[in-house]
């Protein structure tokens, strides 16, 4: 028996995010081997492949799913790529790793989830905030019934990645890319929402763009921007709980990103100052009626085993870990792309309650899928 038997040989799709946070993640998990790496230009997928050790290097992806020793592939594309992509890896019926958000829409998302269940593939989406020690510890303190009766949840996301306004116009910039702050961060908040607190019954969205035209690095003349860096969001959930979600990509914020949970046995909040790391530096802090807010120390089960320089990293294995268990064991892990339908949906709502200007009704996720 050969000495990598028990891997999973996993090919790359995508070389931005790719090569920071997929291949060290897929290299430094004990039972996973990166044996394919595509580019759309080949000269590229070939340096690559070379600088990380990867035997393959392709310029199409129908290429790499027909390669008998990929039994997976990780996707980490630009959002208007993702369908397509996804769809060809899973008709070949390998095994997919997709990164957020799913699809551009909530159609597409459904496609691939059905596809994924028809061909009895692992499929899982890499929604890492559920992975990430604080986050983890904070579920666990929720379900405990630490703050009792839900009435009221405030979260705020602010970050500065697009607050440049010398940055230049990309995909990012563009609504028919799957680009903007909604897209990018809101994928996850609409996730981690469903996942902690259950599902939304009701949402008012208000979508703003701060910098309405970037240079385009082709032309060097400005080109609008027509995708959202701010978004207010009002959400109620199916219990009636309401939820407030402040999203921006575009302020200097001294608190990045912060849960606050407030009930009728107590209040949780939990909270990151770290700008440079979005994994790294949350803290969990936890009040009961006429105490102060104290931090709650993160049982030291849950912590990283090893933490990276890219914080990023550190969740992204424990992606990997969950999804490699799930294919061992021949049983879809969660979050799969079912959790993924439902990002997308309540996605496609903000937008289009931002366009009627009004609330908009959100069905069950049952329901939708069965629709």
């Amino acid at each position: 028996m050969g000495i990598n038997d028990d891997m999973i040989r996993v090919a790359i799709a995508g070389t931005g995010f790719g090569q920071k946070v997929h291949i060290p993640g897929f290299q430094a998990h004990p039972q996973t081997e990166v044996v394919a790496v595509y580019h759309r230009d080949i000269n590229k997928a070939k340096a690559i492949a070379e600088s990380h050790n990867i035997p393959h290097a392709c310029d199409s992806l129908a290429d790499i799913v027909t390669l008998p020793e990929v039994q997976a592939v990780s996707i980490s594309t630009p959002p208007f790529l993702h369908y397509e992509m996804a769809k060809t890896v899973l008709k070949a019926g390998k095994h997919l790793l997709l990164e957020k958000p799913t699809t551009l829409n909530a159609v597409e998302a459904k496609e691939l989830y059905q596809l994924a269940k028809e061909k009895g593939v692992i499929a899982t989406v890499d929604f890492e905030f559920r992975f990430v020690p604080g986050w983890q510890f904070f579920a666990e303190l929720l379900s405990e019934g630490y703050v009792g009766e839900l009435r009221l949840i405030k979260i705020d996301w602010l970050g500065s990645s697009r607050a440049d306004t010398s940055r230049p116009w990309n995909w990012y910039s563009s609504k028919d890319k799957g680009g903007g702050a909604l897209g990018s961060l809101g994928s996850h908040a609409f996730d981690y929402i469903h996942w902690l607190f259950g599902s939304v019954r009701r949402l008012s969205a208000h979508l703003s763009t701060a910098i309405p035209a970037r240079v385009d690095p082709v032309s060097g003349e400005a080109k609008l921007v027509n995708t959202d860096d701010n978004c207010i969001l009002t959400l109620e959930l199916a219990n009636g709980t309401p939820c407030q979600v402040s999203i921006s990509a575009v302020v200097h914020a001294p608190r990045t990103h912060c849960i606050e949970v407030y009930g009728d046995r107590g209040t949780l909040i939990l909270s990151s100052e770290n700008q440079k790391d979005y994994i790294h530096g949350f803290r969990v802090w936890g009040s009961h009626p006429g105490e102060p807010l104290t931090e709650i120390e993160i049982p030291n089960r849950l912590i990283f085993p090893k933490n990276y320089a890219d914080g990023r990293i550190s969740a992204f294995i424990r992606v990997i870990d969950q999804w490699v268990q799930g294919i061992d064991q021949k049983q879809q892990t969660v979050p799969s792309l079912r959790e993924g339908v439902y990002s997308q949906l309540l996605m496609d709502l903000s937008h289009k309650s931002h366009e009627i200007s009004s609330s908009v009704d959100v069905p069950s996720l049952e329901v939708y899928l069965e629709s």
